[in-house]
C-alpha cells in the first residue's frame, strides 16, 4: 500500500481512485495530497463502500494534516 513513508499508491485505495479519477491509478501521492483530496472532494465519497484500510488512512491523515479535524 504504502511506497514510502508518507506515499500512497492512488489505487489501492477505491474511494480515492475515484475522486483521483484524472489522474493513473499507479501513481503515488503524498499524504498531504491525499489528505486534500479528500477533504476537497469528501461529498463525493461513499462513506459506506469505505474498506476498514482506507478508513484507517482516513483517519491518520486527518490527524497528521487536519490536526483531528476533516473540514467536510
Amino acid at each position: 500500500m504504502c511506497t514510502a513513508i508518507d506515499t500512497f499508491i492512488i489505487g489501492d485505495f477505491p474511494q480515492l481512485r475515484l475522486i483521483a479519477w484524472n489522474r493513473d491509478p499507479l501513481d503515488a501521492i503524498t499524504g498531504e495530497d491525499a489528505f486534500d483530496l479528500y477533504e476537497r472532494n469528501w461529498r463525493f465519497i461513499d462513506e459506506k463502500a469505505l474498506l476498514p484500510h482506507e478508513r484507517d488512512l482516513i483517519d491518520q491523515l486527518t490527524r497528521e494534516y487536519g490536526h483531528g479535524i476533516l473540514h467536510v
